[in-house]
């Protein structure tokens, strides 16, 4: 019998946090930009996300067929893995005069900074790694 105890539960580090400035706009009271605290989500919530961005759009013969929106996707992916701030505290939503956590995003947010944020979410959460590269670690 092989030894696989490396793979039960509490073996392996859960959570990974992180902290990473997604913006030089937000500054603490010395005028240091303010790092956000990141997170990774598990595969369950990731399906959570997929799902909440998932919408059937009617085709051919009237047939519905289920469709991601890549962008939703990518906004309630940011959302579930954002610690801090508290993107669904209902006084930071209001300062920016929206409802909802991802809106807030996409108003406190300019382009650049929305997309850099996507980019280390999705680094954090190992869709930066493409699987040839995981074979080639894995022969190595």
């Amino acid at each position: 019998m092989s030894d696989f105890s490396m793979f039960f539960a509490g073996q392996s580090s859960a959570e990974i946090t992180e902290e990473f400035v997604v913006s030089v706009r937000f500054k603490n009271a010395e005028g240091s930009p303010v790092p956000w605290k990141l997170r990774s989500i598990t595969e369950e919530e990731n399906q959570e996300c997929r799902k909440a961005a998932t919408r059937k759009v009617k085709g051919k013969n009237g047939v519905f067929t289920p469709e991601i929106d890549p962008n939703d996707y990518m906004a309630k992916l940011m959302v579930s893995s954002v610690i801090y701030p508290d993107l669904k505290n209902s006084e930071l939503q209001k300062s920016y005069g929206v409802l909802g956590a991802e809106s807030l995003l996409r108003k406190m947010l300019l382009p650049g900074e929305f997309a850099a944020l996507g980019e280390r979410v999705q680094a954090l959460n190992g869709f930066d790694r493409d699987m040839n590269d995981l074979v080639d670690d894995v022969k190595n």
